[in-house]
């Protein structure tokens, strides 16, 4: 494929973008770089209800912050604009009346009242009703088709309300290919005669998308499998022009990690992780979402994740930087099924970028967190008790847990530990340690290690019965890292005043 390839991410601004469209966007954004091709934000704000102001702003933040964002869209190389649909308005209705003039379309008055009374008289015959070829040109409906020029030009001078309809063909059977799908038939006469545009100036989702992807030379249609009953209209619609319409991909739901069915905010909410990308706060209600970002996940990690929710690289390989996987993605390997999604492989992810990150890099994301302690230390300490228990850790919140004691004494005791650990001999043994430690000028971790054992060696005493009692003192609970690696970080001083704590208080 070349350059030419052009596809479009096209989210609706009505709230914070859920990790589905996330996904999306990122599938858009891989099969565009593979194929050196360009990425193009659309904004679908058509549905001036739902609107809600600050939803374009956290669209893009949230592409930026996942390192995808776009090439060609609101304010950044206009090539096409506008990329706002409701800035598009006028566009929309030249296209229109395009179709009314060749065919395609016709003007219909039916009022809402009349369309649900014929709903419900359908339904209680048992039925469905369905507004295409088997009823249109029937008395009990008012449209172009029924009615003379001079009628429709009266009515629509008047000033009453008007829905332009596309007009489906009738007895046909539609063959279609979907790039992950494969071959999908239809059959035109079960197809219902959509709206494509209102008396308001306002065009529908199908005519507004159709036309924009035209206009906008879109050649790949890579969205979610929601909109896989629209296609056949979409490609009817292409036809009805006389365009060349762009290849169609419609991508697996991703669903609750627990039941059947889409993964909504509800299960986040419920089983506690986030489903957008950033937080997002509701000016209305004031409700705050939590998001991967503020969640302490890293961006790198998020979309590795994502990838893997309903596409495989045919290989074991889980781990892929941002590159690799523009190299590696490929439409055909994507699944027809829908993708459960995982909350803990996420944070096994966020782990593994985790381990994958400079020590370096990580004391400056520590630092923030230390400094809202009120916790002075140098640099270089954080970077050496970083590399001792990043291992241990999922987030980078995770680093206080782990290793407080590395700059504040203990205060309190695991009592457990203590009745396990402190025996009556214990004090006196400690005592006999303290000599020994303040002996040694090369406190080193080694060096320390050498002496002490050796310490312990000779005078035959059980290593649990020095090395428990001794963690105890320093750290405060039986955990951390290796014992002689924290004394060498907090010194000789500190680690005689601890272990002096330890033998007054038990």
């Amino acid at each position: 494929m070349n350059s030419s390839v052009r596809v479009r991410f096209a989210p609706s601004p009505t709230g914070p973008l859920h990790i589905g469209g996330v996904r999306t966007a990122l599938y858009n954004y891989l099969f565009a770089k593979k194929n050196n091709g360009t990425f193009i934000l659309r904004i679908e704000d058509t549905d001036q209800t739902r609107y809600v102001p600050n939803a374009e702003k956290y669209i893009i933040d949230s592409l930026n912050w996942c390192k995808i964002p776009f090439d060609e869209g609101p304010g950044k190389n206009e090539k096409f604009g506008p990329y706002r649909q409701s800035e598009r308005k006028e566009i929309y209705k030249k296209y229109a009346e395009i179709l009314l003039e060749n065919g395609w379309a016709y003007y219909a008055f039916d009022t809402a009242e009349s369309l649900d009374f014929l709903r419900k008289e359908h339904e209680e015959n048992g039925k469905t009703f369905i507004y295409n070829w088997h009823n249109r040109s029937k008395g009990n409906l008012i449209n172009s088709l029924i009615l003379s020029n001079e009628e429709v030009q009266k009515r629509i001078e008047n000033g009453d309300d008007y829905v332009i309809r596309f007009k489906s063909p009738q007895d046909e059977i539609l063959e279609m290919e979907d790039e992950i799908r494969g071959k999908i038939s239809i059959d035109t006469n079960t197809l219902d005669d959509k709206v494509l545009f209102k008396s308001d100036g306002m065009p529908t989702y199908h005519l507004a998308n159709i036309v924009d992807d035209h206009l906008m030379e879109i050649t790949h249609v890579i969205r979610g499998e929601e909109w896989l009953p629209s296609m056949a209209l979409h490609i009817l619609l292409y036809r009805a022009f006389d365009w060349k319409a762009p290849k169609f991909a419609h991508l697996p739901l991703i669903l609750k990690p627990i039941g059947k069915g889409k993964l909504s905010k509800r299960d986040g909410d419920q089983l506690g992780f986030p489903v957008f990308p950033l937080a997002y706060k509701n000016e209305e209600t004031g409700d705050v979402s939590r998001g991967y970002k503020e969640d302490g996940y890293f961006e790198d990690g998020f979309i590795n994740m994502l990838a893997l929710l309903g596409w495989n690289p045919g290989t074991e390989q889980e781990i892929f930087s941002l590159s690799e996987l523009v190299q590696a993605f490929d439409l055909n390997r994507v699944s027809k099924s829908g993708a459960k999604f995982n909350p803990d492989k996420t944070k096994w992810f966020n782990q593994q970028y985790m381990q994958q990150k400079s020590v370096v890099e990580l004391a400056n994301l520590y630092e923030p967190i230390l400094k809202e302690k009120r916790i002075v230390a140098e640099k270089n300490k954080i970077e050496k008790i970083i590399s001792l228990v990043k291992e241990r850790a999922v987030f980078v919140a995770d680093f206080w847990e782990l290793s407080n004691f590395f700059f504040q004494a203990p205060t309190t005791f695991d009592e457990k530990a203590v009745a396990k650990n402190w025996k009556e001999d214990t004090n006196k043994l400690m005592e006999q340690l303290l000599i020994v430690i303040s002996t040694i000028d090369d406190f080193s971790s080694q060096n320390t290690e050498i002496i002490i054992k050796d310490w312990i060696t000779k005078n035959e005493i059980g290593f649990g019965k020095v090395m428990q009692p001794l963690r105890l003192s320093l750290v405060g609970e039986m955990k951390g890292p290796h014992l002689f690696d924290i004394m060498e970080i907090i010194g000789k001083q500190a680690t005689i005043q601890r272990i002096e704590t330890a033998i007054k208080k038990f």
